[in-house]
């Protein structure tokens, strides 16, 4: 199998990576590496992995790139899209950078497969694109869909371009809709801006937003997983969306500000804003409902607490 990863250099791209050879497969990582490390994905030693600079909102130049492969380009190939921006705030301030890096990679990516007959398209979305529904448990048809950033926005117009070329070419789609996850090697997120925040000032912690935001968190290991066992269920379904997470389980962000200082710097004091969100777009609490994914045999094998118990260990081991 010929597994093409755009954004394959980022902190989920990293990981789906050395699944993947693991199991076998040939990678080939396109990745601008805007938000990511490409000396980490360099560092693995594999004669299976092959590293390629691409910007996938360039059409012409992307394009290049796959007459550069084409002779590797057989009918076992599949795209794993999670290509994207990652810097939700940069996206609020400028929105230009999500349409950019977030529906025209896709937009172009898909136009691409199309040109290259590739048929096989697994695309990392969010549960960004749900918008905010309060304490209700969410679910796959949970509707209406009504982002509050220009990154979920651009989320979920990716998705309908998805399902568009799965009526047009696509013989197999699937929609991953991740929670917060966390783990190494950590390019963003709550744990490693508290941990950076610390190691900076080891007698304060300041943290957006008053503590009270409560979301599910999941562990790049079990999402690789699932992400994973879903892209083996070969059968088409009706609906190729699946929320990644833990049933109904949440933290908040006080227990997690908690935590970390208990690792990283005891005595320090920890200094909460006002208002219950942490920046604009931010959703104060959502209830994830995975049920579907784990119909299809997989489950997680650490709730929130634990992915983040875990994350923090690992995060901090990273930055220290």
């Amino acid at each position: 199998m010929i597994s093409i990863i755009t954004g394959g250099a980022g902190f989920i791209g990293f990981n789906l990576t050395k699944k993947l050879l693991n199991i076998g497969n040939k990678v080939i990582i396109l990745d601008n590496f805007s938000n990511s490390n490409k000396d980490k994905i360099c560092s693995i030693k594999n004669e299976n992995i092959e590293v390629i600079f691409c910007d996938l909102s360039n059409y012409e130049q992307t394009y290049g790139v796959f007459e550069s492969i084409k002779n590797q380009l057989d009918k076992n190939v599949e795209i794993w899209h999670l290509a994207a921006n990652s810097d939700i705030e940069s996206g609020v301030n400028n929105i230009d950078i999500d349409y950019r890096d977030t529906f025209m990679s896709t937009y172009n990516l898909l136009k691409i497969s199309k040109e290259f007959q590739i048929d096989s398209f697994l695309f990392a979305s969010s549960s960004a694109v749900y918008g905010n529904h309060g304490d209700k448990n969410i679910s796959e048809d949970t509707g209406p869909l009504m982002p509050i950033s220009n990154y979920g926005a651009m989320k979920l117009a990716s998705e309908a371009i998805c399902f568009s070329a799965f009526e047009s070419f696509l013989k197999f789609l699937r929609i991953f809709r991740f929670p917060n996850v966390v783990g190494i090697p950590a390019t963003h997120g709550v744990v490693k801006d508290l941990i950076t925040k610390l190691l900076i000032n080891p007698n304060e912690l300041d943290v957006l937003g008053n503590g009270s935001q409560a979301k599910s968190y999941l562990h790049v290991d079990d999402l690789i997983d699932g992400m994973i066992h879903l892209s083996k269920e070969k059968n088409n379904v009706e609906n190729p969306i699946f929320n990644l997470g833990n049933n109904n389980d949440y933290v908040n962000v006080k227990w997690i500000a908690e935590e970390i200082v208990k690792v990283v710097s005891p005595k320090a004091k920890i200094k909460f804003g006002k208002d219950n969100k942490g920046w604009i777009g931010d959703i104060p609490k959502f209830k994830y409902n995975t049920d579907k994914a784990k119909l299809s045999g997989w489950k997680p094998k650490m709730d929130s607490k634990e992915s983040i118990e875990k994350a923090i260990s690992e995060v901090y081991n990273q930055l220290n």
